[in-house]
């Protein structure tokens, strides 16, 4: 009875469906339909509530919308799967031998010292447009409880559905995609869904840290922490008055100690990487484990 229990389980409805690359596709493609839903939507606040209101909740509503469709798509796909086909879990606890508390830290770690030397290549692409610059801190030093909600809630938990559970489990399991390039690929796709090169450049960077923890712990609470510790961490930034107006680091520090600070972001990163090579996979394509179909499992 626990066990048919457990079925209903969110993540556990999407278990069967593991996407390849058209796979992959066909989910981008609900994305767009739900973006475009969720541009609807803001279009109708805007008329009925005013351009203030459309500012301030226009995002809280139509970020969530823009993944009804992928998930609504992956949820039927899956429940059709089910009775004849294994399937893989979204997220699982392979954390040994380091364990999960010292997961936690090594990634949290791990996360603000790739977004601090990521930020320097992001300093590379030409000067980023005004009307972009006004909606990415519209994201970070607007009303605090709303962009929480949605930049350092919704946003983990949304994206990290999509491209590591459903895009990179499923390269990794379905695919005959080396594990590389399979992190690689998800990290593109990352990188894609952000539609602007100054978002695109640190989340393909991110997205590729993202991906091997996912790889080799097979845990998406991870990523959604690194994801959600990344965010938050932005948008406190934004709500601090002697550097929210800062467009770089190197802005706030100045000299020799940036440079110091970025030999040991970049060193931090490769460490916690080291750290995690050592959870040793339980098979070639990563340590997700699998879900037998419900006509195997003792539910029947």
């Amino acid at each position: 009875m626990a066990g048919r229990r457990g079925n209903y389980k969110f993540f556990q409805k999407f278990c069967w469906y593991v996407p390849g690359v058209g796979g992959m596709f066909a989910l981008l493609a609900w994305l767009l339909v739900g973006a475009l839903l969720g541009g609807i939507l803001t279009v109708v606040l805007k008329g009925s509530a005013g351009q203030e209101a459309a500012a301030e909740y226009g995002n809280l509503l139509s970020y969530p919308l823009m993944f009804i469709p992928p998930m609504i798509y992956a949820m039927a796909k899956s429940s059709m799967l089910a009775m004849d086909n294994e399937g893989y879990k979204l997220d699982s606890n392979n954390f040994k031998p380091l364990g999960a508390p010292l997961c936690v830290l090594l990634v949290m770690a791990g996360t603000l010292a790739m977004s601090f030397w990521a930020e320097y290549i992001g300093t590379l692409l030409p000067d980023m447009p005004e009307a972009l610059k006004e909606v990415m801190e519209g994201l970070t030093s607007g009303n605090f409880i709303l962009n929480f909600i949605t930049v350092s809630l919704f946003a983990p938990f949304f994206e990290e559905w999509l491209c590591r559970g459903m895009v990179l489990r499923g390269l990794l399991a379905r695919t005959r995609m080396k594990p590389f390039w399979a992190i690689i690929v998800s990290a593109l796709f990352f990188a894609l869904i952000h539609m602007n090169p100054w978002q695109a450049v640190p989340a393909f960077l991110l997205g590729c840290l993202f991906g091997y923890v996912y790889y080799k712990t097979g845990s998406l609470k991870l990523t959604m922490l690194m994801h959600f510790t990344n965010n938050t961490f932005a948008l406190i930034c934004g709500h601090i008055d002697s550097i929210k107006e800062m467009e770089t680091w190197r802005d706030v520090i100045d000299g020799p100690a940036y440079w110091i600070l970025m030999a040991a972001c970049i060193m931090l990163t490769v460490l916690v990487a080291l750290a995690f090579s050592k959870v040793k996979l339980m098979q070639p394509e990563g340590n997700m484990d699998k879900v037998p179909s419900i006509f195997d499992s003792n539910e029947v």
